[in-house]
């Protein structure tokens, strides 16, 4: 008989970091069960959206989504509250923060901005104490200012956005970026050290991602990738 074949080297083509911002959450259960079968951990960076059962994604009914998150080893991080987006800065220690959905524009200085990005840890630490809270930041659409950022590291933050190959698309227009698209690309660019960015489920996206979502892990893995959460310093 022939001996069996040699385990495939584990990490032999490096480290991938995959994060999860939180989107509207409709694919949630099925993605995090995509990551528990295979004992992978992600870094999930926090917002209080608006959801797909018309309640936002923390509010109480999230808190057992949550909760076995934190139990599963997942890392966590701020994605500020309201998830407004940042402007150009109004003048010094200030930043321009403001709605796409029409609920309005505000003005922050460090105390304020230092609020919204702690209140999404805050309601998470209610729904879940044991969960890991690194003292990293991202911006809605990954989009800071130089205010925005120095005003963050005030408050022991230090921003963590994503590499170019590590953008899954899965916020593109399905019509234009299909599934099939998406996963061909991702398994073709991605590359050692990425840091790769989805969300729980996009509302305008007509072909959920979460379709390709094991595929795309099953391949990475197969290609000999590691997954783990990012470090406190960010990456």
């Amino acid at each position: 008989a022939q001996p069996a074949a040699p385990a495939i080297a584990r990490c032999r083509a490096g480290t991938l970091y995959l994060t999860i911002d939180t989107g509207w959450g409709r694919e949630a259960e099925r993605i995090a069960a995509a990551l528990r079968d295979r004992g992978l951990r992600a870094t999930l960076f926090v917002a209080n959206e608006p959801d797909f059962r018309g309640g936002t994604t923390l509010d109480e009914s999230w808190a057992p989504f949550w909760r076995a998150r934190a139990a599963e080893g997942h890392a966590f991080a701020s994605h500020t509250w309201r998830h407004w987006y940042f402007g150009a800065d109004p003048g010094p220690g200030r930043v321009r923060y403001a709605s796409r959905r029409g609920e309005g524009a505000d003005v922050l200085d460090g105390p304020a901005l230092c609020a919204e990005l702690a209140r999404p840890v805050e309601a998470l630490r209610r729904m879940a104490p044991a969960a890991r809270v690194l003292p990293l930041w991202r911006a809605p659409g990954g989009r800071t200012s130089p205010n925005a950022l120095r005003l963050a590291e005030g408050c022991g933050l230090r921003h963590q956005g994503w590499t170019a190959r590590g953008f899954l698309g899965d916020e593109l227009d399905s019509n234009a970026h299909p599934n099939a698209a998406l996963l061909a690309q991702a398994l073709r660019q991605i590359r050692d050290g990425e840091v790769l960015v989805m969300h729980w489920g996009v509302r305008s996206r007509r072909q959920p991602f979460a379709e390709v979502f094991e595929p795309l892990l099953d391949g990475l893995l197969e290609r000999g990738f590691c997954f783990a959460t990012l470090p406190e310093t960010g990456i």
